[in-house]
């Protein structure tokens, strides 16, 4: 056993800096990124952030709207064969904003190859809970071998000498995070993680030593969050709990009080495992929660929120580039990032109207 002193930082611990900019206006900014990736070689031209692999997330309905605005969708492992070909046919050019998403099982990979036989997406997403098994290692060499020219996004780490090993062994692209996820229970229920933001300019400054590229999976939680994100060396940002709720999401409506909620998990929770599996198996606990969040209705609006705020941040620090952000961006340790005065009297005022 040993102790690493350093602290370690999360989105809430830092503000960005703003410093002097000749940009006249937000509509300055330039969001979209380009990429050739290191082992398939292929180029990919969007703003590089993207829904959840989650099954609420993770829909063609989802993929549909985000990728109008060219944005990413990692489809969840659980759609159908028979849906993908329907999303094929008729959004064919939406294509290349969705990530087909894949376990390490047999059958995962067998259904995968059905997918990738009918339709033109560029990505594979090999998403695993724990990135740090030589099994998950072994199957990502083993699909590099047989998708050579597919890119490959690898996770989750959250450590820069794994995310070396996951580029090496044929990712394209590192998926970082253990536990920062709205609805993930990992640090709860195991005592493993990392905070996000350490955890991204440490595996940032590896994987792009080797030539990769990094996806930061979970944490974010305000537009404020994917500015960070990005400022502290994502090449893309996937959000899950920010695009809950939403009408293109997956899930039943259910209404509260007149209020209208919908159900939102994580994939490793018992909900989760009982609705795709039928069971919990006996030997693992529960890493995820349920809840119900408040509908959000469409997600156009979302989505506007999260580019204009990035827009912005872009401005303070004179970024006419997604792609300068980092390089303009000096961080600031804080103990405190809003004024949440107005939040407490909301919450006041909530009490005392049931208790009257």
């Amino acid at each position: 056993m040993r102790i690493e002193q350093e602290v370690k930082l999360d989105f809430k611990d830092v503000l960005i800096r703003p410093k002097r900019s000749t940009l006249q206006t937000r509509a300055d900014v330039d969001l979209t990124r380009q990429y050739t990736f290191k082992h398939s070689q292929l180029t990919w031209h969007g703003i590089p952030i993207i829904a959840s692999n989650m099954d609420h997330t993770g829909t063609f309905a989802m993929a549909n709207q985000l990728a109008k605005h060219q944005l990413l969708t990692a489809i969840d492992k659980f759609a159908r064969l028979e849906d993908w070909e329907r999303f094929q046919a008729e959004n064919p050019e939406a294509s290349a904003y969705c990530c087909a998403t894949t376990g390490i099982k047999k059958e995962d990979e067998a259904l995968l190859a059905k997918i990738l036989q009918r339709v033109a997406t560029p990505f594979i997403c090999i998403d695993v809970a724990n990135g740090y098994t030589q099994r998950f290692v072994d199957c990502i060499g083993a699909l590099r071998e047989k998708y050579p020219n597919k890119i490959l996004i690898a996770g989750n780490v959250v450590t820069a000498e794994m995310a070396e090993e996951l580029i090496l062994a044929g990712a394209d692209i590192i998926k970082v995070g253990i536990g920062p996820g709205s609805v993930c229970t990992t640090r709860l229920k195991t005592g493993v993680g990392y905070p996000q933001l350490s955890a991204i300019i440490e595996c940032a400054d590896a994987v792009h030593g080797l030539g990769g590229h990094l996806c930061a999976d979970g944490g974010c939680v305000s537009p404020g969050d994917v500015a960070k994100a990005f400022a502290a060396g994502a090449d893309f940002v996937m959000l899950g709990g920010m695009f809950a709720g939403h009408e293109e999401c997956a899930g039943e409506k259910i209404q509260e009080n007149g209020t209208w909620y919908m159900r939102f998990y994580g994939m490793s929770s018992r909900e989760a495992m009982h609705k795709h599996f039928g069971r919990m198996n006996s030997y693992r606990a529960s890493e995820g929660r349920s809840v119900n969040v408040p509908y959000r209705g469409h997600v156009e609006k979302t989505i506007l929120d999260i580019l204009g705020g990035l827009r912005s941040t872009c401005t303070y620090v004179g970024a006419q580039r997604l792609k300068e952000l980092s390089k303009r961006t000096t961080f600031v340790r804080v103990t405190q990032q809003l004024n949440e005065v107005f939040s407490l009297l909301q919450v006041n005022e909530a009490h005392q109207d049931k208790s009257s």
